[in-house]
């Protein structure tokens, strides 16, 4: 579980065909994400690729792997 005092070091913005869908944020623990309008992030991942992953399969079905840029 991501703690109160974890710290992000880097993000990325997940965009599809609709515009900003989702961030990753690296942070001490590994990485994890939120998709816009969580208020929460959905676990932590031990892999930048494993995150995406877990983002992607968090989508609607049929949805397009979104784009990732680091910010």
């Amino acid at each position: 579980m991501m703690s109160d005092n974890s710290v992000i070091s880097q993000t990325w913005v997940a965009s599809g065909p609709a515009g900003v869908i989702a961030s990753v944020h690296r942070i001490e623990e590994g990485y994890t994400f939120r998709l816009l309008g969580d208020k929460e992030p959905r676990g932590i991942f031990p892999t930048i690729e494993v995150a995406k992953n877990a983002l992607y399969s968090a989508l609607p079905p049929g949805s397009d792997w979104p784009d990732f840029t680091e910010h």
